[in-house]
């Protein structure tokens, strides 16, 4: 299946790809297109768009894209993908629907991506993915230590 966003990712269209190759769509294939030009790509290419204004697989209230994806396709039973979506949430957004402690970093681990001269959005997003493996075993680790708010919720 073809998906298709906004180009010149960051949190939520890093996140997004990562967990809908993970687990909704493993054969999925990722289209970044200028932003006015979205929908009508998406209706060309006939591609599921994700975090773009006014689709259901993007911002709704202060919920992101990330979690969307995560009600859409039923993933909120692995409270490990809720706790990372909480963490993409408060990267990507002001931070206060959860005020995710760990959100912050990894705004800054993603804005720092931005700047290392990837040739486009499929190779940043190839390197930036490991990103996404390391914060889902934190995930899981503190879901199994009894935190599933992470290690610094209150």
């Amino acid at each position: 299946m073809k998906w298709i966003t906004r180009e010149h990712v960051k949190v939520d269209r890093v996140a997004c790809p990562w967990l809908i190759k993970k687990f909704v769509d493993k054969d999925a294939e990722f289209i970044f297109a200028p932003a006015d030009k979205v929908m009508a790509e998406a209706k060309r290419l006939d591609a599921i768009p994700y975090d773009v204004k006014d689709v259901e697989l993007g911002h709704h209230g202060k919920e992101c894209s990330f979690e969307a994806i995560l009600k859409k396709y039923k993933l909120t039973g692995d409270p490990a993908l809720v706790l990372l979506g909480r963490i993409v949430n408060g990267a990507d957004t002001d931070n206060t629907l959860y005020h995710q402690a760990e959100g912050p970093g990894l705004q800054a681990l993603a804005e720092g991506f931005r700047h290392l001269g990837y040739k486009d959005d499929h190779a940043l997003n190839a390197a930036e993915w490991i990103v996404y493996d390391a914060l889902y075993a934190y995930a899981q680790k503190m879901v199994q230590r009894g935190k599933p708010a992470g290690q610094f919720a209150d």
